[in-house]
């Protein structure tokens, strides 16, 4: 008998010998989602922005706000002058960014491999993990979201989430279905070799969120 026969016949075994009514199964599952307020954990603040920057900040991301998309471009000045940063940055080309005031600043519409700065639009914050969802479109290359050093990530209040599973009950529907849908959780770091910290390992080593406007 192959380990394959072996593990199938120990699940036939634990399953018995007859087949359970699937309208039962269906009751249970449907029993386990009736409340799901009741197993879903705390946020960690008494507002979706005050859970999002609790977490956020604990997991390494910095955060800034701003009244409204107008002050973005001040807000990623302050950040590249507080770690001595050149004016030149990749940015996102949705017209949201492209059509503000960058005139002190030099944004360009291509992302380097070893591009120091990248700017763009998240499509929604996780107040559950402080988590930020960004979508692939013809205005957003994914690997703005890998390639540099520091990446900047605009994030308008209205947009905030509670939970995951909330963000998953918009796909197909509001959101859409992305070619690519990326959840970023913190800069990226690695304790793989040896137990030392790395960050940078994997993607940015520095992540950086603008908060635009008032919460919702």
């Amino acid at each position: 008998m192959s380990a394959r026969d072996r593990i199938l016949g120990a699940i036939r075994e634990s399953l018995g010998s007859t087949p359970r009514d699937t309208a039962a199964i269906a009751a249970e599952a449907a029993a386990l989602l009736a409340d799901p307020d009741a197993i879903r954990p705390e946020l960690a603040g008494p507002s979706l922005t005050e859970s999002f920057a609790a977490k956020a900040w604990g997991l390494g991301t910095t955060l800034d706000t701003v009244a409204d998309m107008a002050e973005v471009p001040a807000a990623v000045s302050r950040y590249l002058a507080q770690y001595g940063l050149g004016p030149g940055l990749a940015m996102q080309q949705a017209p949201e960014l492209t059509g503000l005031d960058w005139s002190a600043l030099a944004p360009h519409d291509t992302v380097a491999p070893d591009e120091p700065v990248a700017l763009g639009l998240a499509r929604h914050g996780i107040a559950e993990s402080g988590s930020l969802v960004i979508h692939s479109a013809p205005d957003n290359p994914i690997l703005l979201g890998f390639l540099p050093l520091h990446h900047i990530l605009v994030l308008e209040r209205r947009r905030m989430l509670p939970h995951l599973e909330d963000y998953a009950a918009l796909l197909g529907r509001e959101d859409g279905i992305p070619r690519n849908a990326i959840l970023i959780t913190g800069p990226s770091g690695t304790t793989d070799i040896e137990g030392s910290y790395v960050r940078g390992a994997h993607g940015p080593g520095f992540l950086h969120v603008i908060l635009v406007g008032d919460e919702e």
